[in-house]
């Protein structure tokens, strides 16, 4: 990877397409896992292709981490099929690690050591030189815009900076495919946004991604399809707009107000289907003014019209009420 190769520019929004025709980056063949009688994966099966970004959605508990410590050979599926970069896994794991890069959940940047250092030292587990990391350095900060805290010791980073030095340092060996672990969770709305621009950016040149999000923006952002699963099995794939409108198919107006069943009773007539989620009225409707008509200018109730989004996908999928 040379210098050049990661400077990009930050304003892009043109992407390589997914070549269709390649061999998979990633599969996943009716895979199972279980821990004692818990059944953790259950027969789950998808591909990702080259140039890429998959997202894996799911309520906590739905297998998603599972499911990457499979990828990456960390565990071994029960039963089933893996294959990574081409590579068999969990029996090639090795070889094929040599050309992913992993973002976990949680940092695990060195505390003792600076921005650069933890770039150097990573470099090691791949075999590259200090000649070879020193060059390739400048770059890397360049891209996670970290240039001025080259010297920095990580405790001194903000929560965005370290994550974007974690993202930094899984390009390290320059690899096919990322894969990324709740990518910006615990960031701030300006901290996600430039991770979004630092992975649009890497898309652009073709990289792969597979990421799991509970940011519904973020995978209707970026990626280019979804699967969802719960308790360890795939309930829908597809590209995000086409699961919005075969899932949802309406507008959504949500309805606050102090008694939402009452309201639901009224509005019945007028709704294709509605929920109820505490003190709020979700009315999915394909004429919204009836609708408006009747809650326009009402003291005790506000109201949002809206169109569908992932997030009324994903609630409608899995349920509203959250489950430990």
């Amino acid at each position: 990877m040379t210098d050049q190769t990661l400077q990009t520019n930050s304003h892009a929004t043109s992407r390589l397409a997914p070549d269709e025709r390649s061999e998979p980056a990633i599969e996943f063949n009716e895979v199972r896992k279980h821990y004692g009688a818990r059944i953790v994966v259950d027969g789950l099966s998808f591909d990702v292709r080259p140039g890429e970004c998959f997202g894996l959605l799911g309520p906590n508990g739905a297998g998603k981490t599972t499911t990457l410590k499979m990828l990456l050979g960390i565990t071994s599926p029960d039963s089933g099929a893996i294959r990574l970069v081409g590579e068999p896994v969990p029996a090639r794991a090795r070889f094929a690690r040599e050309r992913v890069g992993v973002v976990p959940q949680f940092d695990n940047l060195d505390p003792d050591f600076t921005v650069r250092e933890n770039l150097i030292v990573f470099g090691r587990y791949f075999g590259l030189t200090g000649a070879r990391m020193n060059a390739l350095v400048p770059s890397l900060l360049e891209f996670a815009r970290l240039e001025s805290k080259a010297d920095a010791r990580v405790g001194e980073l903000s929560g965005g900076m370290k994550r974007r030095l974690t993202l930094a340092r899984a390009l390290v060996n320059d690899p096919d495919v990322l894969v990324m672990d709740e990518p910006t969770t615990g960031l701030d709305p300006q901290a996600r946004h430039l991770i979004w621009e630092r992975l649009r950016s890497l898309l652009a040149r073709g990289k792969t991604i597979l990421l799991t999000t509970h940011f519904m923006e973020e995978a209707e952002r970026l990626c280019d399809r979804l699967c969802v699963i719960e308790e360890g099995r795939k309930i829908a794939e597809g590209r995000p707009r086409d699961l919005i409108e075969s899932v949802i198919g309406s507008d959504v107006i949500e309805i606050y107000g102090p008694d939402p069943k009452s309201l639901a009773a009224e509005l019945a007539p007028f709704v294709e289907r509605m929920e109820v989620s505490g003190e709020t009225l979700f009315c999915y409707v394909d004429d919204p003014q009836p609708v408006h008509a009747r809650v326009k200018g009402r003291a005790d109730v506000r109201y949002l019209h809206r169109p569908a989004n992932l997030e009324d996908v994903f609630l409608r999928l899995t349920g509203r009420e959250m489950v430990d």
